[in-house]
């Protein structure tokens, strides 16, 4: 592959690494913040999100989206796991944005498509092409 492909890869790994990466991080430190609103406000599959803002599974809820998002930062910026990381982001976005959908208008400037699905497909790109591997330290694992 060609040299600026590579940077351009690694740039656009970074980028959405650190969308990602502050968004978790936002989230953890702020001691009012909770999915529980945002759940309990799906219009697509709202039994579904229901279940999950219920007392009983809000806090490990919390948990995963927190810090589900501060790892998935961390591997697209370090570049290590993003094979794996990214399918995992791709499923965390396609639940956002069913979670927000009110077909077909994802949100009140987008029809059918919005940032999530970009972001999804983004992460299924860094999947098929092990993006880690462009400047990251995946190279060191899978020699």
């Amino acid at each position: 592959m060609k040299t600026p492909l590579k940077i351009l890869i690694f740039l656009l790994r970074i980028t959405l690494g650190w969308v990602m990466l502050y968004a978790g991080v936002t989230k953890i430190i702020d001691p009012e913040w909770t999915a529980a609103g945002f759940l309990k406000g799906a219009k697509t599959f709202p039994d579904l999100y229901a279940w999950f803002a219920s007392p009983v599974n809000i806090t490990w809820v919390n948990f995963l989206n927190e810090w589900g998002l501060t790892f998935l930062g961390v591997s697209l910026i370090l570049g290590v796991f993003v094979r794996y990381s990214s399918p995992l982001g791709a499923l965390l976005m396609m639940l956002y944005y069913f979670a927000n959908l009110e077909f077909p208008y994802p949100n009140p400037h987008s029809y059918l498509v919005d940032e999530h699905i970009i972001y999804a497909l983004v992460f299924l790109f860094f999947a098929v092409i092990k993006a880690g591997k462009f400047y990251g330290f995946d190279n060191r694992f899978y020699r």
